[in-house]
């Protein structure tokens, strides 16, 4: 497998990222119309983290972490790692030695898309990460790669500096052209969910604010007492 390094990708606007990281996964999927998260089983490692970067990519031979090693050389301040395999690989790629040196170059995290390993040390010194796999199988050094490259993960396209956002939701990728109009969709979502908040505070009801009883009664949904519903079920059953 052969490959490229490219150098100095295009990035989202720091201030756009650090707008973004004040915001949840989950919010920021909503306001860019329900896209962009990758999927359930990227996890975190960790609890009550949540952080937001430029993407740095990594496309490797699975069981291999070579060119993660060539990417560290790509990393500067405010990126995330993000690793993904040609095939699927459940491998610890990623332990304790690549995040000092990523934390050196100011990295924020990792996503991976395989194995994690060193997941004590990595939650000791703060070093974020999300990870498809926990495993301490080794790997090997030996098989070309690419590092900036567009890769796709659970069906989402993440390219060199396009902003990830994650958190113990999971991960959204925003790209780069988006970012500060999805910050700014954000912001408007939460204030709307301020909103909502106050009122069921209030003791108001989801079906009247969102005004589902109607919803409901189009989908002929009805309301019976326990009576009428035991009664119409004793009926259903004596007919039977």
């Amino acid at each position: 497998m052969s490959g490229v390094i490219v150098t100095g990708p295009p990035k989202a606007n720091p201030k756009d990222v650090d707008a973004l990281a004040a915001f949840g996964v989950a919010t920021v999927s909503e306001a860019m119309g329900r896209t962009g998260l990758l999927g359930p089983g990227i996890r975190p490692i960790q609890q009550g983290v949540r952080v937001a970067g430029t993407a740095v990519t990594v496309l490797s031979w699975p069981g291999d972490n070579l060119m993660i090693h060539a990417a560290v050389e790509q990393c500067g301040e405010g990126d995330i790692l993000v690793v993904t395999t040609t095939s699927p690989s459940t491998d610890g790629m990623f332990g304790e030695l690549f995040a000092t040196a990523l934390r050196q170059r100011g990295v924020r995290g990792l996503v991976i898309n395989a194995g994690i390993r060193d997941t004590q040390e990595l939650r000791e010194m703060d070093f974020p990460a999300w990870s498809r796999a926990v495993c301490a199988q080794g790997t090997v050094k030996a098989t070309g790669g690419s590092v900036n490259v567009p890769v796709a993960v659970d069906g989402q396209v993440i390219r060199p500096g396009d902003v990830i956002l994650a958190d113990d939701d999971g991960v959204v990728v925003v790209p780069r052209e988006r970012a500060r109009a999805t910050a700014e969709a954000s912001e408007a979502r939460e204030v709307k969910e301020a909103k909502a908040r106050a009122a069921f505070l209030d003791g108001q009801l989801g079906l009247d604010r969102y005004g589902l009883r109607d919803t409901l009664k189009r989908l002929g949904v009805e309301y019976r007492s326990y009576d009428e519903y035991t009664a119409g079920a004793a009926d259903a059953g004596e007919s039977s």
